[in-house]
Parts: structure tokens; C-alpha cells; sequence
């Protein structure tokens, strides 16, 4: 089969697509991957087809007003101003991407479409070509559930029955805006391709079929479990898709030396979320690796944090594949994201989660109940105090042994094995496409 798959974001939103695809052709399907041309190498790297979309919203983010908006997000009613602000100036190029992903979805004549939340438009797409499809969200955000509220709502004990109707209410809140939200960005592309308007209501909906479009959700069971209440029949948690690139991946020679040099550092990166000024964080940083006796590796990221006469104890590093860096350090500190949690709890290795918002929260949520790191910290609550409080703890006998199963129990899944098991019984049940 033709598998077209369409995601949009930073690394994180798009390494796993490669991996799923990369997965797919090993089972012998045609994959095309469409994202932002900042990862062509990435997908051709992979023996895949890459078709390009523009840069632009991607590099938006990484503007100052990009990074005062991600740092203000935890914010209340400023933070979301500054996003809404975000988002406006947006929206044009949200537009492009609409146009640029269907140049690219026509020619590559999918059976499937399996898109990221972000590229929403995608089920759009599959509706023109009748096709089916799938989205794949990376944190559990369109199953409504009373175990909890949906990533990015606080968890209130407001007791018994009551803490499960806001549970729910947060979940139908969101795919409420959602639907709303793209019912209108979406109208005028749908009318100008010959599709009637995106249905209301809060499930996700595929038009020509008027069934409810699966989900797969490329996470661990080990680390979020299915509630209780789910999931649906449509809906599979797979285990993680990760991309294994660093078979021949060597360190650079400083890197190396600096690893050779000590016992193993604590790695430290908030990629793309450094937020509006990298250069106090990593003083924050810097202090705290001082406070709790500990080494330090500190990625530069996107944003990245800025360090300038760094003590010999730390290493500033631009880039490492993290499957082939974090066997190798002690504690991995991070924001939160779900493709670095993974990498980090996969390695085995305590977490130390510094949430911005989203779905950060959640999986440092997740990362404490599992015993794999200590509470998290959010970004607006950190200190050096704070961290080398949190950094003496992930080094307890206690949470390094709970880390440690846990990577094993991750390492023993094949989150893609299964997604393509998955992907080919859904097409192979649900006939040829409607053209």
C-alpha cells in the first residue's frame, strides 16, 4: 500500500513519523513523508519519500516573540494572550501548509494517511481521496477519560464523582475548541475542493464514511496506561516509535574526553523550549549540577541554553542522537517533550522534568508515579535550590532501580512493529479506497 504521512512541529513532532515510516518499508509499503524541509535529510536519510512543507511556522517558534510566548504559556490569562497573538500572526502560514500538503498528498495517490494532530487538515485530505485514515497524537489528549484531565488542565481533587465529571469536562472542552477551531480554519479549503463543512460535535469524524477516525497512540503502556474507562476498539496503544539511528554513532573527541574524564555526567536540554532567556537558565543550572556534586552535559537545543566560562565539570554540547548519548550519562533533565521522556526512560535513566506547558506536565506526572524521577519542577518554579534538590533524589538507589526496570520493560516493546500491524489490518478490513 501507499502510505502518506503528513507532520508538522519540532524534532519531536516528526521523528517518530520517520520511524513508523521506516517501519512501513520494511514491510514493503510505499511511504511518503511530508514535513517541514528543515528534516529532508532526516526522511531521506530513512529511504523514504520526502515531500517538502514550508519552514516558516516552525521557525516562527524560534523567534523572540516564539520563545516569550512558550515561556509565558504557563501563565494563566498572559500566556494565553501570547499565544493567541502566536497564533494570529500564524495563520497565513498555517494556510501555505493547507496548500502545500495537498500538492504533495495527490501525487502520492495514498491508500492510508496516518497524519499528527497539527496537520489536522490531513483528514480533510482523505476525505477528497476517499481514503481512510488515522491520526496519531503524542500525548493522550482525544480519549475522554474520568482517570484524569486532559494534558494540560491541572489535576483538581474536588472528590469522588465530582473529580470525574471535570476529568471529562476538560477532555470534551478540548475536542470541543478543537472541532470549532478547525471547522473554521478548514471551511475554506473544504468548499474549495468539493467537501461540505466539518461536522460538529466532539468526535473526530471521517465525512465521506461518518465513522470515527482510530487513533494510534505511539506511547507506553508501562508509562501511561489505558484508564480504566478505554479505550475504545478504534484506539491502540502501541509502545513508542523510535527512530535507531546511532548504531555507528561515535562521540566527538571533546565529547569523549569529557566523558572518559569522571564518573557519568547528567545530561541537560530543553531543546526548543529554552524559553525567553536561555542565559539564566543555564546559570540555574550550572549552579544546581555544582549544589548536588554532579557533572554535566548541556545541550544547546534550538533556542537552547547559552553558558560562557563553564567550570570543567560541564560539557556544552550542540547535538547527540539520544538514543546513542543517554546510556551513557547518569540523569537526563529535560521539558517534558514525549520524544525525549521516552528516549530518557528507555536508556533506563532518571527523569528530571522541568515543565513549560502542554503536555510537559503530564509525562513529569507520569515520570514521578512510575518512580522513574521526582516530582517535576515547572519552569516558572525553577531554581537552583529546586534542582539540586530534585537531582540528589533521581540519584537514589531507589528511583535509579525503578528507572532501570522500566527501560527494561520499554526496551522488550516494538511500538512500530505493532502500529504496522495495526495500519495494514485497517486497510486490509476496510476495502478498496473510494475514489
Amino acid at each position: 500500500m501507499n502510505v502518506f504521512i503528513p507532520t508538522i512541529g519540532t524534532r519531536g513532532d516528526v521523528q517518530p513519523f520517520i520511524a513508523l515510516g521506516e517501519g512501513l518499508r520494511r514491510a514493503g509499503h510505499a511511504v511518503t513523508v511530508c514535513t517541514s524541509t528543515r528534516y529532508e535529510s532526516l526522511v531521506r536519510d530513512g529511504n523514504l519519500a520526502y515531500a517538502p512543507l514550508s519552514d516558516d511556522l516552525v521557525a516562527l517558534v524560534e523567534t523572540p516573540k516564539g520563545r516569550e510566548a512558550i515561556a509565558a504559556a504557563g501563565g494563566a490569562i498572559g500566556g494565553a494572550r501570547a499565544l493567541w497573538d502566536l497564533m494570529q500572526e500564524s495563520l497565513q502560514i498555517q494556510r501555505d501548509l493547507f496548500r502545500d500538503g495537498w500538492t504533495a498528498a495527490k501525487p502520492a495517490d495514498p491508500d492510508l494517511i496516518v497524519y499528527h494532530p497539527k496537520m489536522a487538515i490531513a483528514l480533510s485530505y482523505a476525505e477528497r481521496l476517499g481514503v481512510p485514515a488515522v491520526m496519531a497524537p503524542l500525548f493522550p489528549v482525544f480519549l475522554p477519560t474520568a482517570a484524569y484531565p486532559t494534558p494540560g488542565f491541572p489535576r483538581l481533587d474536588l472528590g469522588g464523582s465530582l473529580t470525574a465529571v471535570y476529568n471529562r469536562a476538560t477532555h470534551r472542552l478540548v475536542r470541543t475548541v478543537v472541532s470549532a477551531v478547525g471547522r473554521w480554519m478548514f471551511a475554506s479549503w473544504r468548499a474549495a475542493h468539493g467537501l461540505p463543512p466539518q461536522p460538529w460535535g466532539t468526535d473526530i469524524l471521517h465525512r465521506t464514511t461518518g465513522e470515527r477516525v482510530p487513533l494510534l497512540h505511539p506511547w507506553s503502556r508501562h508509562v501511561a496506561p489505558d484508564p480504566p474507562d478505554g479505550p475504545r476498539k478504534d484506539v491502540w496503544t502501541t509502545g513508542y516509535w523510535f527512530l535507531d539511528r546511532a548504531d555507528d554513532w561515535m562521540p566527538d573527541p571533546d565529547l569523549e574526553a569529557f566523558l572518559d574524564a569522571g564518573p557519568p555526567p547528567v545530561y541537560v536540554g530543553f531543546g526548543s523550549m529554552a524559553g525567553g532567556n536561555p542565559e539564566a537558565t543555564a546559570r540555574i543550572v550550572v549552579e544546581a549540577l555544582d549544589r548536588a556534586g554532579c557533572r554535566g552535559i548541556l545541550a544547546r537545543g534550538w533556542g537552547g541554553l547559552a553558558a560562557s566560562d563553564l567550570p570543567e565539570t560541564v560539557h556544552l554540547l550542540d547535538h547527540a542522537p539520544h538514543d546513542g548519548l543517554f546510556p551513557r550519562v547518569a540523569a537526563v533533565v529535560h521539558h517534558g517533550g514525549a520524544g525525549t521522556t521516552a528516549a530518557g526512560l528507555r536508556a533506563g535513566r532518571p527523569t528530571v522534568i522541568c515543565p513549560f506547558f502542554g503536555d510537559q506536565p503530564f509525562w513529569g506526572r507520569r515520570v514521578r508515579e512510575a518512580g522513574a524521577g521526582p516530582a517535576p519542577i515547572p519552569q516558572s518554579d525553577l531554581t537552583s535550590p529546586r534542582l539540586a534538590v530534585a537531582l540528589r533524589t533521581a540519584r537514589t538507589d531507589a528511583v535509579r532501580r525503578s528507572a532501570a526496570a522500566l527501560g527494561t520493560k520499554i526496551r522488550g516493546e516494538d511500538g512500530v512493529a505493532t502500529a504496522v500491524a495495526r495500519l495494514e489490518r485497517l486497510v486490509t478490513t476496510s476495502g478498496p479506497p473510494v475514489r
